[in-house]
């Protein structure tokens, strides 16, 4: 199995086994030990999840350069996926009340209601600025939500951006891009410039102490 499996399929067999065979034994009494107690529990070994390297965000950028609204758009949403590391759904569910331009922060609404306030540097600054004078000029600029569609006045959704995103990074010769590479890429410059795990947690809307080991792994 190990041979033709991952190892977190095989531990995953292994456990299910362990209950089986424990269940025979204990509530059905139709073994008295169970052969599984000998069997060593499969080894796993934590993948690295890929960082979006700076050349490739750059290159990610440059397919946005212009001034047509969907490049203007296209560029404030992964600007602020790479200077704040936030979730997929967190950018793409900010309305223009969430953005801040005098204090340049951004007001995500994370898991379990857990909200918070992160600071963006001058280029996304710049970038949702010259966006939201964009979307003002636009079919649904009445609309609460931030992000707008290209055509019918309607709000881009998450899996809009999702799309764009790949869209994006195809057309700059990029692939796998998507907004949770670049949240392991602000975990990872984070941990490797020495930074805090309990300022990261905040920054990143985390309550487990396991998830800076986990986003930063490679940068350890």
């Amino acid at each position: 199995m190990i041979e033709t499996r991952s190892a977190s399929t095989a531990l995953n067999k292994h456990k299910g086994l362990q209950q089986f065979f424990k269940w025979l034994m204990l509530d059905e009494e139709e073994i008295d030990r169970s052969p599984m107690e000998r069997v060593r529990q499969p080894k796993t070994v934590k993948k690295l999840i890929p960082v979006m390297r700076d050349d490739d965000t750059r290159k990610v950028l440059a397919a946005c350069k212009g001034k047509a609204f969907l490049q203007l758009r296209d560029e404030a949403i992964i600007r602020l996926y790479y200077n704040t590391g936030a979730r997929l759904s967190e950018v793409g569910n900010l309305t223009l009340d969430d953005i801040d331009l005098v204090t340049d922060s951004v007001h995500y609404h994370g898991k379990g209601s857990r909200d918070r306030r992160v600071r963006f540097g001058p280029k996304t600054a710049r970038a949702v600025s010259r966006y939201l004078r964009a979307r003002a000029k636009r079919k649904g600029a009445e609309l609460p939500d931030l992000w707008l569609a290209d055509r019918g006045g309607r709000r881009l959704a998450p899996n809009g951006i999702k799309i764009m995103l790949k869209r994006r990074g195809l057309s700059a010769g990029v692939r796998g891009v998507h907004a949770h590479r670049w949240r392991h890429n602000f975990a990872h410059e984070w941990k490797r410039a020495g930074g805090d795990s309990g300022d990261l947690m905040l920054l990143m809307g985390w309550v487990s102490e396991d998830m800076p080991r986990h986003y930063g792994a490679s940068a350890a």
